[in-house]
């Protein structure tokens, strides 16, 4: 039985890459052939109304994981890969809680304003544009100044490919894809 559940968390503001760079992190590591599970985690907490407490519903998120986690794990998984926004210490000790064995690799995205909002306005058609031009600012403020991760990688003009060579090359050295 395994031990230690290797732990991928690709975070950064909106409009970073987060999940195309996971997917892409999910593709290198199936052609190395390593048993993994990728999940965005914006798709565990999509629902309506969220809790005035939670306005993230970042609780129903965990407690999806926790659930869809064993599900992969039954099937073989046992490397995880998630794409998320880590803003606080306490986002990390959720995962801690959600997968206690998780050996976890945080990675933050980094990209200037303009790329942010030029990627916003190139993804976001509905009344969300606004929001998301604003919230990227104010996240690209709290990750400078908390500096979770244990990994930071710049991705103004860089291919997705690269990025995610980057990232796999200090995550999981050992691995040849």
């Amino acid at each position: 039985m395994q031990t230690s559940i290797p732990l991928l968390i690709v975070t950064g503001p909106v409009g970073v890459g987060k999940t195309t760079v996971a997917w892409m992190v999910s593709e290198l590591l199936e052609q190395a052939n390593v048993a993994h599970a990728c999940i965005d985690i914006d798709a565990l907490r999509w629902h309506y109304p969220r809790p005035l407490d939670d306005p993230f519903s970042t609780r129903l998120a965990m407690k999806n994981l926790a659930a869809i986690w064993a599900n992969f794990q039954e099937y073989g998984a046992t490397h995880l890969v998630v794409a998320d926004v880590i803003e606080e210490p306490e986002d990390l000790n959720r995962y801690r809680a959600t997968i206690p064995s998780a050996e976890i690799f945080v990675v933050r995205l980094r990209a200037s304003l303009e790329t942010l909002a030029q990627r916003i306005r190139q993804r976001e058609i509905g009344d969300g544009l606004e929001w998301h031009l604003a919230r990227a600012p104010v996240l690209v403020e709290i990750m400078e100044r908390n500096k979770l991760e244990n990994l930071l990688v710049e991705t103004d003009s860089k291919p997705i490919k690269q990025i995610a060579e980057e990232i796999l090359a200090a995550w999981l050295p050992r691995v040849i894809y």
